[in-house]
C-alpha cells in the first residue's frame, strides 16, 4: 500500500510561476488524498511549495538532508520527522527506503540523477515503485525525447518505457499513483539486456 510518496524537484526560488503553482497543487492532493511527503527537507524552491501544501492539508512531511546542507542553514523545522544523512548518496538510500511511490517534478541536475536512478533501481528489479515525472510546460519534453533516443539506439531494452510514467497535471500524478499496481514479474537477464523488440 502505497503511503509515503517520495518528491524530487528544484531548490530555486527563481522559476516561472507555474512550476510553484504545480508543486503547490500537488501538495494539497498529497495531502488531501491521505498520503505523506518524503522530499529533501528544505524551505526552498518547489520543495517547499509542494511539502508546505501537504502539511496544510493533513499529511505529514518527512524530510532527508545531509549535513552539509544542514550546515548551510537550508534545514525547515516544520518536518514531522528528519533525517540527517551524511552525504547526498546516503541521502538517496535513505529517501528510497521510506517512500512507497515516486515523484519527479521539475529540477535541475540533482533531480535528473534522483530520477535516473530510481528507474535502474526498477529496471533491475530492486524496486516495483510507481515512479512518476510530472511534465510541468514540457520541461522534460527533451529529456523524453533523448530517453527514446537510448531505446531507438539500442542502449537500453524498450521494456524500461514501462518502468515510468509521464503525467501532464498534478491531477494526473495522483490518479495514477491510486490505481498503481505492481508489476508481477521480476525482470530476467534476458528482459534486461535483450533488444530484440
Amino acid at each position: 500500500m502505497i503511503k509515503n510518496i517520495c518528491v524530487f524537484c528544484s531548490s530555486s526560488n527563481y522559476l516561472d510561476n507555474a512550476y510553484y503553482d504545480d508543486a503547490k497543487k500537488l501538495g494539497k492532493l498529497i495531502g488531501q488524498n491521505g498520503y505523506n511527503i518524503v522530499y529533501g527537507g528544505s524551505t526552498l524552491g518547489m520543495m517547499w511549495a509542494c511539502a508546505s501544501k501537504v502539511k496544510n492539508n493533513g499529511g505529514k512531511i518527512y524530510g532527508v538532508m545531509p549535513q552539509k546542507l544542514v550546515e548551510m542553514g537550508c534545514r525547515t523545522d516544520n518536518c514531522d520527522k528528519f533525517f540527517l544523512a551524511e552525504g547526498m548518496r546516503d541521502r538517496k538510500a535513505k529517501m528510497d527506503n521510506i517512500s512507497d511511490a515516486v515523484i519527479a517534478m521539475a529540477g535541475g541536475f540533482g533531480t535528473l540523477e534522483e530520477l535516473t536512478e530510481m528507474i535502474v533501481q526498477k529496471q533491475l528489479g530492486y524496486n516495483k515503485k510507481a515512479i512518476v515525472i510530472l511534465n510541468t510546460n514540457g520541461f522534460y519534453d527533451n529529456l523524453l525525447e533523448f530517453f527514446n533516443q537510448i531505446l531507438d539506439e539500442k542502449f537500453a531494452n524498450k521494456f524500461t518505457k514501462e518502468l515510468f510514467y509521464v503525467a501532464s497535471t498534478p491531477e494526473e500524478v495522483i490518479n495514477y499513483i491510486k490505481n498503481y499496481k505492481e508489476p508481477d514479474f521480476t525482470p530476467s537477464k534476458h528482459e534486461i539486456y535483450s533488444r530484440e523488440n
